[in-house]
């Protein structure tokens, strides 16, 4: 299956002038590799700054279920005032699918967005360091948790791999770590970086190439506390929500924010940053894992910490 657009020909960012520029250093051509949750919403933000974007999956069900999940994004979008029908078609116009990384051989920049599995993640380097033709081609990687120096080592371009990790919903939340591992080019950084901010409108923090970054690092342990709490009977989750959005102005609780994120995706950080660092504070709590176990992830699946009407 293959429903890629034709080639627009191949150039070399302008990245080895070191100006990144307003214009995210000319990248017109984005891959982005999954698409699922927040690759359906890097897609979208992508095709909505008026990119060609081309969503590599890993079969035909999943190009539809990625092509329906955008589409019913862009319509709420439409429905609220904050994009226009004519948007909306010229956004899902922009996007083509496939299922050959191969078909991602002239983009400038590549996104993977798949789950959180680093093996699965390095075969998907390792591919697609094989496929690109453009030698300035940037890989970036939306990991939450692992180093970026693992990916890049898995490839021939070490110097122009680097850590684009944006939050969930991609679309709707306004920040994007940019993470540099030791061999990254402070160039291609400073492309992600100005790609990020002046095509996709987005803020962007740095972060040094450690597990979990800078928000998952400080928010994990706040979740895993939470989760304690309701695991030993404390609080509850509602109360233990209601206390941290009225005591300290917080938007979401931390149960709700679990719930939002994926209750697996939170285990899967966890565990990499309990791996890496062995403080006991990382460690996933056997309710987590039991809720996952369960099927329970949050929102996308109904239920979590919380019932979630689909």
């Amino acid at each position: 299956m293959n429903t890629a657009a034709g080639s627009t020909g191949v150039g070399s960012i302008a990245v080895e002038s070191g100006a990144a520029g307003s214009t995210g250093a000319g990248i017109t051509r984005v891959g982005v590799v999954g698409c699922g949750t927040m690759g359906a919403g890097i897609a979208e933000l992508c095709a909505k700054a008026g990119l060609d974007v081309r969503v590599a999956v890993s079969s035909a069900g999943s190009a539809e279920a990625g092509r329906r999940r955008i589409a019913q994004s862009l319509g709420r979008a439409v429905t609220r005032g904050k994009l226009t029908a004519e948007a909306r078609e010229r956004a899902l116009a922009a996007i083509s699918f496939t299922d050959a990384l191969p078909d991602l051989a002239d983009r400038q920049l590549v996104i993977e967005s798949i789950t959180e599995d680093e093996k699965l993640k390095r075969r998907v380097f390792t591919a697609l360091d094989a496929a690109l033709t453009d030698p300035g081609a940037i890989l970036a990687s939306n990991t939450s948790s692992l180093r970026i120096a693992t990916l890049a080592e898995c490839t021939e371009r070490p110097e122009r791999v680097v850590g684009m990790h944006f939050f969930n919903p991609a679309q709707v939340l306004p920040l994007v770590e940019v993470v540099s591992a030791e061999r990254t080019a402070e160039r291609v950084v400073a492309v992600a970086e100005a790609f990020a901010a002046d095509v996709l409108g987005k803020q962007v923090i740095r972060s040094a190439d450690r597990c979990g970054f800078v928000v998952n690092a400080l928010l994990i342990p706040f979740v895993l506390a939470a989760v304690r709490m309701v695991e030993v009977g404390h609080a509850t989750p509602a109360d233990i929500d209601r206390g941290m959005k009225l005591g300290c102005s917080h938007p979401l609780g931390p149960l709700e924010l679990a719930d939002l994120i994926g209750l697996d995706t939170v285990a899967s950080v966890a565990e990499a940053m309990h791996a890496e660092f062995g403080e006991p504070l990382y460690a996933p709590p056997p309710l987590l894992r039991e809720l996952v176990t369960a099927g329970r992830l949050g929102r996308k699946t109904g239920s979590g910490f919380f019932d979630h009407p689909r």
